[in-house]
């Protein structure tokens, strides 16, 4: 029986998962960075056009773009609005640019088939353009769970009303693409909550 079963995550935010949540529904509606085939890129690149396990979603946020993106860049403050991040460590020194690097973990609970672990998730940003877009990527480890790549694209688009926030992420690798509808469910799930999270606090500064 594959360990997927305790795959309550995404790259994004794992952990507050609840395993009997409603199953999410990607967003199809291209973005404004979309190529050809409808997928979000930063500078040109998106995820991984390979990869079994894909979702994409958007959500708008009434606040302004420099309260987004602050949130969305100062890694170092994810625990404080996202509980699913347990730990976040920067890597490197100096603001978030490209080949910026932060390892962060967060906890997924036992299973039938797996005990209780911590996820390590190791991210690298290959892309950015400020108040635009970001790409990142990098593997998640933990005991028993493995995610191999991991890519995670972000676009802001300013719009009547407040800011358009789109994302898209896939994952690759042997385990998480056993059995893709159900990792496809469960990273449904935590990019929807991460961008609830990041409405929810960035218009809640904005209103101070």
């Amino acid at each position: 029986m594959p360990k997927l079963a305790a795959l309550t995550l995404s790259l994004a935010a794992a952990g507050v998962l609840l395993a009997n949540a409603p199953a999410a529904q990607a967003a199809t509606r291209p973005g404004p960075d979309a190529p050809q085939t409808g997928g979000l890129t930063c500078r040109g690149v998106g995820v991984d056009p390979g990869a079994k396990v894909r979702y994409r979603s958007e959500i708008l946020v009434k606040a302004p773009m420099r309260t987004i993106w602050k949130l969305q860049t100062d890694v170092e403050r994810w625990p404080d609005w996202q509980k699913p991040v347990a730990t976040m460590k920067r890597l490197d020194k100096g603001p978030f640019r490209e080949h910026s690097r932060f390892r962060w973990t967060t906890p997924v609970p036992a299973t039938p088939v797996t005990p209780p672990t911590t996820l390590v998730i190791t991210s690298t940003v290959k892309q950015l353009k400020k108040d635009r877009c970001i790409r990142w990527t990098g593997p998640a480890i933990g005991e028993g769970l493995r995610i191999d790549r991991g890519v995670h694209v972000w676009t802001f688009e300013k719009v009547k009303g407040g800011v358009l926030v789109r994302t898209e992420e896939t994952h690759a690798g042997k385990q998480i693409e056993s059995n893709a509808p159900l990792a496809t469910q469960f990273l449904g799930k935590g990019l929807e909550a991460w961008l609830r999270d990041l409405k929810t606090t960035a218009e809640a500064e904005h209103r101070r």
